[in-house]
């Protein structure tokens, strides 16, 4: 038993990071996230003799994630109701398929500095209603396809692909105005740099004093 549960101890290491990121993208609350990230290693527990040894283990602690939080959002967030008297958009018709797409980081970046884009865009990305944040979750991180998230959230197709186009605009959106305050931010600093001259501690040469 002591053996097993050292055993287990180094599974939820080697897994705890995935599970809470997995739990706070969805639900864009920490707390919450700890919560279920602990319940998902529970209901790991249980079946541990058979999951140590299983090949498809990461897929299958994602897909108890995502499921425990989703029950959790229907369960005890009242706003989920968007998802059931969402109105219909116009747009929506099974052929429409987004074009835009979230922009990666540049292979140019340091590891500082696709550090920071990670974490903006986490923070950019919690920023976002449920009915935008959790689709385009579904869709990019988890991989989900559109007909799996419009069974899980028991929603269209439409308006997955909806959310998911709107969700992705308005992400676009914010991290270009946050790019364009940063450069505004630089701009300026380097104008003030520009401006600045120390006064000269010696006449120039030729010049009468």
């Amino acid at each position: 038993m002591e053996q097993t549960d050292q055993r287990f101890e180094s599974f939820v290491i080697e897994h705890q990071d995935m599970v809470f990121n997995c739990a706070v993208r969805i639900l864009a609350n920490r707390t919450e996230a700890q919560d279920i990230a602990q319940e998902t290693f529970l209901r790991a527990y249980k079946h541990f003799e058979s999951l140590r040894d299983e090949p498809a283990v990461r897929g299958w602690l994602k897909t108890v994630t995502r499921n425990l939080c989703l029950n959790h959002i229907t369960r005890y967030r009242s706003k989920w109701r968007f998802f059931s008297d969402w109105r219909k958009s116009e747009t929506e018709n099974t052929g429409w398929d987004p074009v835009d797409s979230i922009p990666s980081p540049s292979p140019d970046k340091t590891e500082a500095e696709r550090s920071d884009e990670r974490s903006l865009l986490e923070e950019l990305l919690n920023a976002l209603p449920d009915h935008q944040r959790i689709p385009l979750v579904l869709f990019h991180f988890d991989e989900l396809s559109y007909e799996e998230i419009a069974e899980s959230l028991k929603i269209s197709i439409g308006k997955v692909k909806t959310d998911i186009h709107r969700a992705r605009h308005a992400l676009k959106k914010k991290i270009s105005l946050h790019q364009a305050a940063k450069q505004e931010w630089s701009r300026q600093r380097q104008s003030q740099e520009t401006n600045y001259f120390p006064r000269r501690l010696y006449p120039q040469q030729g010049v009468a004093s």
